[in-house]
């Protein structure tokens, strides 16, 4: 009853216009949290036909999953705990990103040997090499001979607000360190920095290689821009139950919402069980034959309910109901109606949401 339907096509078509754009810098196709909620591993082929040339993910364990699942092309993991067993994912042929000078100690102590990418502090504050220990971890990793450094890596800050000068401060600092890595000794041959909105806006931070997420999956990182993506998912329901409504009668726990003119009511089996916050009541909108109609009383832990009003349209038991995607609410637009980011809602259909594959069979 309750699925989200991940357009393939849709998928290829972004990867295919990523790659394009960054040319002749290399594609690496974000797809941690099980690609966005996306399901990475019908996901990640598709990519990788479409012109993805690696594949970048949060955790080893990310990692090793999709190196199994059959996928050749690098995979790059870049959060992991300095103490975890990294012999396993280094077997996998993951390349691990550094990104402290404890982590580097770690690498190099366990004597095993590894391709890896130092993840450089330049103005995030989130994880990365401190600029006091940036000459210590190049000199540490330049002298170990098990450990060769792809290259550099670092994350913008504020690349979705294109005209902040911060983003002009981070690049500067990435080659700064680039400089200063190359100078003490090691090549570093392949960089990145490029999330999806500098991928798309700010070609000067492009390096050897570019690292879009968001992108890859159709929604647009910038906004009120718009670069030709297609969004790929689309999260439905069935409608359940249609029900009039008499006013001054209310619907779902405590009864915070009333009828105010007789009326009918939809019943949609999502609830926050399956990822739809509690606190989204009253700012959704479902859409339902092409018409959006409000949500109405508390979001229930395995149900939602919907204002048809005088269901002049006629809807029934068993019609499609969408919470977004097309036919209702962008994943965008839900966002800015429920005071978040697009990100977080793709991210969000969990609980008994089932997947629907469409599309992406043999795509070149």
């Amino acid at each position: 009853m309750l699925r989200t339907r991940i357009d393939l096509d849709a998928i290829a078509h972004n990867v295919s216009l990523l790659k394009k754009k960054v040319a002749p810098a290399q594609l690496m196709c974000v797809v941690k949290a099980d690609a966005y909620g996306h399901g990475v591993k019908e996901v990640a082929p598709v990519m990788a036909r479409a012109g993805a040339d690696a594949f970048g993910v949060a955790t080893f364990e990310e990692a090793i999953e999709l190196r199994r699942s059959g996928i050749d092309q690098p995979i790059a993991a870049w959060i992991w705990d300095s103490t975890q067993e990294i012999a396993e994912a280094l077997a996998c042929r993951i390349h691990i990103a550094v990104p402290s000078l404890v982590h580097a100690r770690r690498l190099v102590e366990s004597e095993i040997p590894a391709q890896v990418y130092i993840k450089v502090e330049t103005g995030l504050h989130r994880s990365g090499v401190e600029e006091a220990n940036w000459d210590a971890t190049f000199a540490l990793l330049r002298d170990a001979p098990q450990v060769e450094v792809l290259g550099l890596m670092s994350h913008f800050a504020c690349a979705d607000e294109p005209d902040n000068p911060f983003n002009d401060e981070q690049e500067a600092n990435f080659r700064r360190a680039l400089e200063l890595a190359r100078a003490a000794g090691l090549e570093c041959p392949v960089n990145h920095l490029a999330n999806s909105p500098a991928v798309l806006d700010r070609p000067s931070s492009h390096f050897e290689m570019v690292r879009p997420g968001l992108a890859c999956y159709g929604l647009e990182p910038i906004p009120g821009l718009e670069h030709g993506l297609k969004p790929a998912m689309t999260w439905a329901a069935s409608v359940v139950n249609v029900k009039p409504i008499q006013p001054g009668e209310g619907t779902c726990y405590n009864l915070t919402w009333k009828a105010e003119k007789p009326g009918f009511l939809a019943t949609i089996p999502c609830g926050y069980a399956d990822g739809l916050p509690r606190n989204f009541q009253g700012r959704l909108k479902v859409g339902i034959g092409g018409k959006l109609y409000p949500q109405v009383g508390r979001v229930c832990m395995d149900q939602i309910v919907v204002d048809l009003g005088e269901n002049e349209y006629g809807v029934e038991q068993g019609d499609e109901a969408i919470i977004f995607g097309e036919g209702g609410l962008s994943a965008t637009d839900l966002a800015e109606a429920t005071g978040t980011i697009n990100y977080e809602i793709i991210c969000r259909p969990t609980g008994r949401t089932a997947r629907h594959f469409e599309g992406g069979i043999g795509h070149a």
